[in-house]
């Protein structure tokens, strides 16, 4: 993952942005990588990738002001080399994933949030991390509100439009409860078993949500959004223009 550290941090530079978590409390890389058991915050290293395995890549860039925050998960050797387990994992965390990002609009509570992740979760028979939650986020890198991916009746405040925030939950195919490494970043599960998660940067609008970090005309589909029974291809957000751009996107590339 060392090599997709360089190409995050060499395109993000020729773009004209940083990378945000580069030295962000001495975090040491360009990225976050975080391979299998490992839920988040994972460091690129020299570790040779190996077919089947699941990967989060975490990229945050600073640009004009702003950073901007968004996950994606990805398989080695592609949708064919993932177990079936690995696959409910993985759909299971986009459609909670989904469902709370379409929740979001003003006058919402930011705490119902968590209750609709875990009780998907649940019920497909995983655990969702307690321990890291999302964030506000815009001229500062992380700051109110937080975003917990459980159950919660925490006073986080309601959403109104100009709010900018993530939503990442964290899934695991067993236990919840994690381990920090000695390099005070890396979290694993503390069982060993696979984490999977998603993120977006989110806009409010008066009418709804935008992803400031979507996908766009070069973007692949992955099978989790093909055949999420929650939203067909990809998502852009709730708003009249997000689902005007959303509908021009998806007809192109889900043709293709």
């Amino acid at each position: 993952t060392d090599e997709i550290d360089r190409l995050v941090h060499e395109l993000s530079i020729e773009n004209g942005a940083y990378p945000s978590p580069l030295n962000y409390h001495n975090f040491p890389k360009s990225c976050c990588t975080s391979v299998n058991e490992v839920i988040c915050h994972g460091i690129p290293d020299n570790r040779p990738l190996e077919e089947g395995d699941i990967v989060n890549i975490d990229i945050t860039c600073y640009l004009n002001g702003y950073h901007g925050d968004c996950s994606e998960m990805f398989v080695v050797g592609g949708e064919a080399a993932l177990d079936n387990k690995g696959r409910r994992l993985i759909q299971s965390t986009y459609d909670c994933w989904v469902q709370a990002l379409n929740f979001v609009k003003p006058g919402n509570d930011y705490k119902d949030i968590g209750a609709i992740i875990e009780d998907h979760v649940v019920e497909q028979g995983f655990t969702t991390v307690k321990s890291f939650c999302g964030h506000g986020v815009g001229s500062v890198f992380h700051t109110n509100p937080n975003i917990l991916h459980y159950r919660n009746s925490e006073p986080a405040g309601k959403m109104a439009a100009g709010h900018t925030f993530t939503i990442e939950p964290m899934i695991c195919e067993g236990s919840a409860d994690y381990l920090l490494w000695d390099d005070e970043w890396t979290a694993t599960t503390r069982d060993g078993g696979r984490s999977a998660q998603f993120e977006h940067t989110l806009l409010i609008t008066p009418d709804g949500v935008e992803a400031l970090t979507g996908k766009i005309e070069t973007s692949p589909v992955q099978f989790w959004e093909r055949e999420s029974e929650f939203h067909n291809g990809v998502w852009l957000g709730t708003s009249a223009s997000a689902k005007e751009r959303e509908a021009k996107l998806n007809s192109s590339l889900l043709a293709s």
